[in-house]
C-alpha cells in the first residue's frame, strides 16, 4: 500500500511557497510602506492635537489624510511647508 496522496495539499504547499518568495522580494518596499503608515498616524495625531491651539492662534490646519501624509513623509519641514502653503493661499 502507498502513503497518503499529495493531491489536496500540493496547491497549498505551492501557494505558501509563492507567498514566502513574494514576501522575501517585497520585504524592503513593504517595510517602507509600513514605516510611512506609522509616521502618517503620528502626523494625524499631531494635527488633531494642534488643531485647537492652531485655531486659537490663527494657524489652524485641517485634520485630513493629505496633511497627515505630508507630515509623515517630510516631518517638521512638512509642517512648515503646510503652514507656508496656508499663508500663501489665504485670501
Amino acid at each position: 500500500m502507498r502513503g497518503p496522496a499529495l493531491g489536496p495539499t500540493l496547491p497549498w504547499l505551492a501557494g505558501c511557497f509563492v507567498l514566502v518568495i513574494a514576501l522575501c522580494l517585497l520585504r524592503r518596499p513593504l517595510g517602507s510602506l509600513l514605516r510611512l503608515t506609522a509616521r502618517t498616524g503620528v502626523g494625524l495625531a499631531f494635527l488633531s492635537l494642534f488643531a485647537p491651539l492652531g485655531n486659537f492662534l490663527g494657524l489652524g490646519l485641517g485634520v485630513n489624510l493629505f496633511n497627515a501624509l505630508v507630515l509623515g513623509a517630510l516631518g517638521v519641514p512638512g509642517f512648515g511647508l503646510l503652514m507656508l502653503l496656508k499663508w500663501t493661499l489665504h485670501t
